[in-house]
């Protein structure tokens, strides 16, 4: 499959030269590009612009409220006095810990206790709207746009199909609830750093603006509150962890210095003076120095611990938060989404990369004639025009290059008429035969007014119908009755039931003349063409490929053959294969005539 879409987009040349030619993408195939499929990038633009409108139209509103804090760092003094990268990386590091704390569900919760939102139905309302909600929207601006009431809403309802009951939702645990609301507060806070500063950005974004500068500055407050109870509590484990200590140290050094008095007031050596000296291996009793240092010792760390328990008394008493307010959120005047024009601006350049991408696989997997670059580098042959379609004017009204010799139509004719008499190199075309791919190719208008320009330039002109399948010329210029009565007047000679074309100012021999005499036949048909020596031009509408290659055979008896290709309908291979069908009967090919070209004629190159 690729094979065939390289063959066709990028066919194979025979030279360097050439191969360079084809492989340069010009302005002008850019632009070509874009002209064949400008609906369709105009109607994925269209598609998305619309999609875009009804999201804008249809999204609720929503605010965002912004609050800042101040983290106030404490380093030790040592630390503060070291190189500034590492007072960098230890501020970093400090001001991501305090941002996952206002983060953290212990802030969340606060607040949600606070402002009692597990019970607040606006807060637990989601923020993008369902499906159903949109359309209900939808329908409300297309009445206030036309001016409906509600009476005329009510009337349409009523014709719609009544749907089912809906059941009612299953009540949700306090469990479930409160989750709920967890989830939808932490999908609503947003919390970033300034920068490289200290400063944080507290943002909350609700359906309602008082609401989300209210949430706002109660998580700025709550973060706080939270680092002066976490502190206050810290200070009363460790007071009270101190306070134990204390009595555990009172009680020692108590004991120490009674010991050491006991032993000052024997006016002795050693506790025990008097007694046996203590038996090898026994613990000697220890000395006043000894019971003194002991006493000194439980003295000091008493006075340490009791220094540290008065301290962490006073910060109990006195907590001082990290952290400070220095703008409190105030309800936006706007709101933050969404934000139409740039919607818009998204839903256009979505829709030209839609279009241009689609365009483009239209492209990359179309195989059918649409220039005539195209046909002259795949087919090697020359495009003689590019016929747009025709007004459909016959058969009761005349040719178009006779009724409308202003028209495209017409003017695209003449320049096949003028290609056709450039192509006589070796003698004159006299015998001019017409055939296409398949049927509709408008090969038959195309040569019935090419006939009507023959003739009125001053040539007497026959066309005969041989297309024996479908028998266009003969059943619209004579009519589709004219069959039956006719087929038996087939008398000889031939030239007896050539018959003037009714409205046109040329001859034509009818199909069942064709049929009766064989005249598809190369022989029957030379011998034919040998006594209409009165004629200057005749044209033979021949049969399709269609109808198989045995009716092409006819076209070897004759000056030349053109062969008609509807623009974006006639595969290029079917093309191919009509025109090796056409050489293998050793019939000359004038050129191809683009048919029903939708798009204005490209530039002919030389």
């Amino acid at each position: 499959m690729m094979d065939r879409v390289l063959d066709s987009q990028w066919p194979p040349v025979s030279d360097q030269h050439n191969s360079a030619v084809q492989e340069f993408i010009g302005l002008s195939d850019i632009t070509e590009f874009l002209r064949r499929y400008l609906r369709s990038i105009a109607g994925c633009v269209l598609v998305a612009l619309g999609l875009a409108w009804f999201y804008n139209a249809t999204t609720y509103p929503v605010f965002t409220a912004t609050t800042q804090i101040l983290i106030e760092p404490k380093l030790p003094q040592l630390l503060q006095q070291q190189a500034a990268e590492v007072n960098l990386s230890l501020d970093t590091a400090q001001v991501e810990s305090q941002i996952a704390v206002m983060q953290s569900e212990k802030i969340a919760a606060m607040v949600i206790d606070q402002l009692d939102l597990i019970d607040d139905p606006s807060f637990n309302r989601p923020h993008a709207p369902t499906i159903g909600d949109r359309f209900r929207k939808l329908k409300m601006i297309v009445f206030e746009t036309f001016g409906l009431d509600g009476a005329w809403a009510s009337r349409i309802e009523a014709l719609l199909p009544a749907s089912a009951s809906a059941t009612p939702p299953k009540p949700l645990t306090e469990f479930e609830r409160s989750r709920r609301t967890m989830e939808i507060f932490q999908a609503g806070l947003d919390v970033r750093r300034v920068g490289v500063s200290y400063a944080i950005n507290i943002s909350f974004l609700s359906l309602d603006p008082e609401a989300a500068a209210k949430i706002a500055n109660a998580t700025s407050e709550a973060f706080v509150r939270e680092q002066i109870e976490t502190k206050a509590e810290a200070a009363k484990q460790g007071g009270a962890w101190l306070e134990k200590r204390l009595k555990e140290l009172r009680t020692q050094m108590n004991a120490a210095t009674q010991e050491a008095q006991e032993f000052r007031s024997r006016h002795d050596y050693s506790v025990g003076v008097g007694d046996d000296p203590p038996a090898e291996g026994e613990e000697q009793t220890p000395t006043l120095e000894e019971l003194e240092v002991t006493a000194d010792t439980y003295r000091k760390m008493y006075e340490s611990f009791l220094h540290a328990y008065t301290n962490s008394v006073s910060q109990q008493s006195y907590p001082v938060a990290d952290a400070r307010v220095i703008t409190a959120a105030t309800a936006p005047l706007y709101p933050s989404a969404p934000r139409p024009k740039l919607v818009l601006a998204f839903g256009a350049i979505a829709g030209i990369m839609a279009g241009v991408g689609l365009a483009f696989l239209r492209h990359t997997f179309d195989w059918t004639v649409r220039s005539p670059r195209q046909i002259s580098e795949q087919l090697g042959l020359d495009c003689i025009g590019e016929l747009p379609p025709a007004r459909r004017q016959w058969p009761r009204r005349p040719d178009e290059v006779a009724s409308a010799p202003q028209s495209r139509f017409s003017h695209a004719v003449r320049r096949a008429k003028t290609a056709i008499s450039l192509s006589e190199t070796v003698h004159p075309i006299r015998w001019l035969g017409v055939t296409a791919a398949k049927h509709g190719d408008m090969k038959t208008e195309f040569a019935s007014n090419l006939a009507t320009l023959y003739a009125t330039s001053g040539l007497r002109t026959l066309v005969i119908d041989a297309d024996l399948h479908r028998p266009e010329l003969t059943a619209r210029l004579l009519g589709p009755e004219s069959f039956d009565e006719e087929r038996s007047k087939c008398m000889d000679p031939i030239s007896v039931n050539i018959i003037t074309a009714p409205g046109r100012p040329f001859d034509i021999l009818p199909v069942w003349v064709v049929r009766a005499k064989n005249l598809l036949a190369p022989r029957s048909l030379q011998a034919l063409l040998s006594d209409l020596d009165s004629y200057d031009i005749v044209i033979v509408d021949l049969p399709t490929l269609a109808n198989g290659s045995d009716g092409l055979a006819a076209g070897s008896v004759l000056d030349g053959v053109v062969m008609a290709a509807e623009w974006g309908r006639t595969q290029i291979d079917t093309l191919r294969e009509l025109a090796s069908t056409v050489k293998a009967s050793r019939t000359t090919i004038i050129g191809v005539l683009l048919t029903n070209v939708r798009a204005a004629p490209a530039k002919r190159r030389a």
